[in-house]
């Protein structure tokens, strides 16, 4: 479990790699010729952080590493990666006036340096992205100059050599490191009609989310079946809680199971009035488990009413607590 309070350090900067990766480890298990382009660093204002992420194949491309102006020859490079069957590095660099007004200019000013890692040189990978996908672990990634690929999570390992089509990397480097941390997980208590549109718009920004939902009719409007919307999210690790039932006794039996746990963020939907009619019939030491993690009502005040507005504030306000940012506060 994550500490009281606090969100666990997830790094969210990268945007979402579950997509891309798992679009990795599908092309890498069918033998397809696709290339995974890995931002490795970066160097001030620039789309991309490290460890961004994109795969590209023939006819098909997974993820973004810039706006869509440099992904034409990022496919371009990736294509010749894959043919080669050799690492190729870039550097995109946009930091002076002639590259900020280009009509393919990405519009900052920075850099970025970049690996294209062609799949069909690093079979059994799949394995490897299979169980970051499936768990609660990092994924570690280490890459050097000469071509050295050493990857860990949950136990797995994989260590292959594939030569780069140059002998350096254009800034000196000569080595990487990388790491996906998990995906964070909110378990969702109650299936009200915000969760159909609230567990896709999580599941896009990289949240892995679990429903608890006791009513079969409520169930059927899911986009999937409640239970497990991410493989991972059933393990027990939580880093948030909503309680959205639209009843007060199903609320009250899940404020109950969630003040003994030690879940840092704890949502409930509903007035304000809610909380206090909820917290009426809770006994004392419950309600001050409760009290310090509890944001009621759930979501940021946006404006706009009905499921899509309050899907959106739940969510608006889940990614800034994982942010950090003051948004969050209750």
């Amino acid at each position: 479990m994550t500490s009281a309070l606090h969100p666990a350090p997830l790094d969210l900067d990268g945007g979402n790699p579950r997509p891309v990766l798992q679009a990795a480890a599908d092309a890498a298990r069918a033998r397809r010729p696709a290339a995974l382009a890995v931002v490795l660093q970066t160097e001030g204002s620039s789309y991309s952080r490290a460890g961004t992420c994109a795969l590209f194949e023939p006819g098909r491309q997974v993820g973004w590493l810039s706006g869509g102006c440099l992904e034409p020859e990022l496919a371009r490079q990736a294509a010749n990666a894959v043919d080669a069957g050799r690492i190729a590095w870039m550097e995109i660099d946009s930091r002076d006036d002639a590259a900020l007004f280009s009509g393919n200019a990405t519009g900052c000013r920075g850099r970025q340096w970049l690996a294209l890692l062609p799949l069909p040189q690093l079979g059994g990978i799949e394995q490897l992205l299979d169980a970051w996908l499936q768990g609660p672990h990092t994924l570690h990634l280490a890459l050097q100059a000469d071509g050295r690929l050493d990857a860990r999570c949950a136990g797995f390992t994989f260590t292959r050599t594939v030569p780069p089509a140059a002998l350096q990397p254009l800034d000196g480097s000569h080595r990487w490191r990388l790491q996906w941390h998990r995906s964070p997980v909110v378990h969702v208590h109650g299936a009200g009609p915000e969760a159909a549109l609230l567990l896709p718009l999580l599941d896009q920004l990289g949240w892995c989310a679990h429903v608890e939902e006791p009513r079969p009719r409520w169930r059927e409007h899911l986009p999937l079946a409640a239970g497990s919307y991410c493989s991972s999210a059933a393990t027990g690790v939580a880093d948030a809680a909503l309680v959205m039932h639209h009843n007060f006794e199903l609320d009250r039996e899940a404020l109950e199971r969630l003040a003994g746990s030690r879940v840092p963020f704890i949502g409930l939907l509903g007035p304000r009035r809610r909380k206090d009619d909820l917290f009426s019939v809770l006994d004392t030491h419950t309600r001050r488990a409760l009290e310090p993690r509890l944001r009621s009502p759930i979501g940021l005040p946006l404006g706009g009413r009905g499921p899509e507005a309050i899907a959106l504030s739940i969510a608006s306000q889940l990614q800034a607590w994982r942010h950090g940012t003051p948004l969050a506060t209750p």
